[in-house]
Parts: C-alpha cells; sequence; structure tokens
C-alpha cells in the first residue's frame, strides 16, 4: 500500500480518461490503495496496458464519452459489476490551441463536448448511485480554469467552466454527503499538449519554459496529481468539498515582476 495515503479497499471506482496521463496514474495508485476499479477510456489497447498496471484486475470499459450511449452504457456496465459506486474521477480531457481570432466553432463545440458535457451527463447518471455509498466526485481540471494565459481560449474556457460545476454541484449534493472537489495540475508530463497540437521539438521548449512559469522550477509528473486526486476521494478528506486543489508547483500564485 502506498505510504501516507488513505485505504481505499471496499471502495469501487470509476475513473474515465484512464487510459493515459494523469487517468493512468490515478488507476495505478487507486489499486495500490486497495480500491476495485472501473477503468474507461477511448484507447483499448492502451486501456489494456494500463490494466496490467493494476490489482484487483479492472474492469476495462472502452467507450467514447461523447456519446451519451457509450457514457450510459459505461456507467451501468461499471454499477452492474461491482454492485455500487463510491468514487467517480472525471479525468477525461482534451487540449486544442487557438484565440479567439482563430479557435473554430468545431475546436470550441469539440472542447466543451469532451472537457464539460461529457462530465455533466457521466455525473449525472453516477450521482443516484453515489448518494446511496455517500461517495466523493473528483475532476480533473487544471490550473488555466484558476489563471487566464493566452491562444488557449476555449480549453481555459471549459476548465473554468468544470471549476463551476465543481463548486455548484458539491453545495447542491453536500446535504446527502456526496463530496465534489477538483484538483487543478499545471503543466504535467503526458501526452495532452502532444495531441492539442504540438510537436515534439515545440513540447521540448515548452517543458523547458515550464522551469520558469512554475515556482518550483519543474513540470509534474501523473502520479504527483493522482496523489491529491486519490487523497480527495478517500475519507482522509472528509470535511473537504467544493475545492479546486492546486498542484501546479505553485503557477497560480505567481504573476510576473
Amino acid at each position: 500500500m502506498a505510504s501516507g495515503l488513505g485505504n481505499l479497499s471496499g471502495k469501487v471506482a470509476l475513473i474515465t480518461g484512464a487510459s493515459s496521463g494523469i487517468g493512468a496514474a490515478t488507476a495505478v495508485l487507486m489499486s495500490k490503495l486497495g480500491a476495485s476499479l472501473a477503468l474507461t477510456g477511448r484507447k483499448e489497447e492502451n486501456l489494456k496496458k494500463v490494466g496490467e498496471q493494476c490489482g484487483n484486475k479492472p474492469l476495462l470499459i472502452p467507450g467514447d464519452l461523447v456519446k451519451e450511449d457509450d457514457t450510459k452504457q459505461i456507467l451501468e456496465t461499471a454499477v452492474q459489476h461491482f454492485g455500487k459506486l463510491n468514487i467517480l474521477v472525471n479525468c477525461a480531457g482534451i487540449i486544442e490551441l487557438g484565440s479567439i481570432e482563430n479557435t473554430s466553432l468545431d475546436q470550441y463545440d469539440q472542447l466543451f463536448n469532451v472537457n464539460v458535457r461529457s462530465i455533466y451527463y457521466l455525473t449525472m447518471l453516477a450521482v443516484p448511485h453515489l448518494i446511496q455509498t455517500k461517495g466523493s466526485i473528483v475532476n480533473v481540471s487544471s490550473v488555466n480554469g484558476i489563471r487566464s494565459f493566452p491562444n488557449v481560449l476555449a480549453y481555459n474556457m471549459s476548465k473554468s467552466a468544470l471549476d463551476q460545476f465543481t463548486r455548484c454541484t458539491a453545495l447542491e449534493l453536500a446535504p446527502k454527503q456526496v463530496r465534489v472537489n477538483s484538483v487543478n495540475p499545471g503543466v504535467t508530463v503526458t501526452e495532452l499538449q502532444k495531441r492539442g497540437g504540438l510537436d515534439e521539438e515545440a513540447y521540448a521548449k515548452f517543458l523547458e519554459r515550464s522551469k520558469e512559469t512554475h515556482a518550483l522550477g519543474r513540470p509534474g509528473q501523473p502520479e504527483e496529481v493522482a496523489r491529491a486526486v486519490a487523497f480527495l476521494a478517500s475519507d482522509d478528506s472528509s470535511y473537504i468539498t467544493g475545492a479546486s486543489l492546486p498542484v501546479d508547483g505553485g503557477r497560480h500564485a505567481m504573476c510576473p515582476r
């Protein structure tokens, strides 16, 4: 069991975006903490590789959360298999580059469909089950939801929307003892930016620049964000709800001078 983190034995967790990056790291960590896992992602081969790194043989449910039928099937399959749901980790997300001058409506719609709408719908479906277990929800947002950065406009907007979703649902579900929180990572070494349009050279420069844009002088690792997710998902954070926890090496506190 990972030291310093709570015991998730007996808990059932559904993790989206589990086939890579922060979602994959969260799956591996939660399995070490004893959770029974339902993992979903679009890339089945990657999902299988992550599943092989997890104990307790997780339930793998490939699917596309933008498709409502897939979302419904993912949730129903997980609950039918395990009989309950204690934790929902909304980790699936994408990024696109672009400003108000060149972000197309198609890009905007794609970002909001993945980063906001799919989370809204999956959470809506999961809430009745989480009420039964007095469970918890952790949304994976971004420092971009807290601070403003140019040339990733629609992405920033989607993450600020997700932070508002976290706070509002936390207030709505608190009387039913369901907690809702988010983690807000800074630059984290995953495939996210490359999938969003950066080539290898641009990505290398981006990581190098992160040494200056993060107070701790480096980008983060997926495992560092996963530990924060596991904490907020566990009973160790039993009196925390509606919080947006920066896991960003201090980037949210920085200001040019």
